[in-house]
């Protein structure tokens, strides 16, 4: 069954600093928070994470670790998400075999979205739906009307990703996600808690027509 539960939030390097950010998505219950440092020391990654994991221990938000099921499963997170040139999901799943984990899979078309089927990760990530420069290297643009298309045929859930923020989510929302992730406009929010429930409420309302 596809789970619902709105914003999906990605750490990296915000403004109001990480616990900040972290408490202000525990604090307005959302599920899932991934910590992305791209480039960065593995010793500034895991105290990072650290940090977080204070945070989010004994709440129901989820602390996800991008590309590094080894980092994850050091810090005690409760997944990781990879990309199509991480270490495979299969591999991930033998270095990392505590039960329960969540391993997530960012997919960019069709072909991925279908391929992740066989893989059977707790959700997918379809994306860039709108330009982005959190990429050095970006993916090519999927569109809104793609995003949906690919959401609404995979079983999986799905969350979609790139550019999204409180102007396009509407357009996001119409057509057909379900869940969705933002970085920029929480990341360089000074009151991040604010960002988030504005996020979540369009979601809400939308979800209410």
């Amino acid at each position: 069954m596809k789970a619902a539960f709105g914003l999906y939030v990605i750490l990296t390097d915000p403004a109001a600093g990480y616990e900040a950010c972290s408490e202000a998505a525990v604090a307005e219950g959302i599920r899932y928070l991934q910590l992305r440092l791209k480039g960065a020391l593995r010793r500034e990654i895991v105290e990072t994470a650290l940090r977080i994991r204070g945070v989010t221990a004994g709440t129901d938000t989820f602390l996800i670790i991008n590309d590094d099921p080894a980092i994850a499963a050091e810090v005690g997170a409760d997944g990781v998400h990879l990309g199509q040139g991480d270490t495979p999901l299969p591999e991930a799943r033998k270095l990392w075999k505590k039960l329960g984990k969540i391993f997530g899979l960012s997919t960019h078309n069709e072909e991925q979205a279908r391929a992740a089927l066989a893989l059977s990760p707790d959700y997918i990530g379809v994306g860039p739906v709108f330009p982005t420069p959190t990429k050095k290297v970006p993916d090519p643009i999927l569109g809104p009307e793609r995003m949906g298309s690919i959401i609404r045929e995979t079983p999986l859930t799905a969350v979609a990703v790139g550019g999204i923020n409180a102007e396009n989510l509407g357009r996001v929302l119409d057509h057909g996600a379900v869940n969705f992730a933002a970085v920029r406009p929480i990341m360089r929010s000074a009151d991040p808690r604010r960002e988030i429930r504005r996020l979540m409420d369009i979601w809400r309302e939308h979800r209410d027509i």
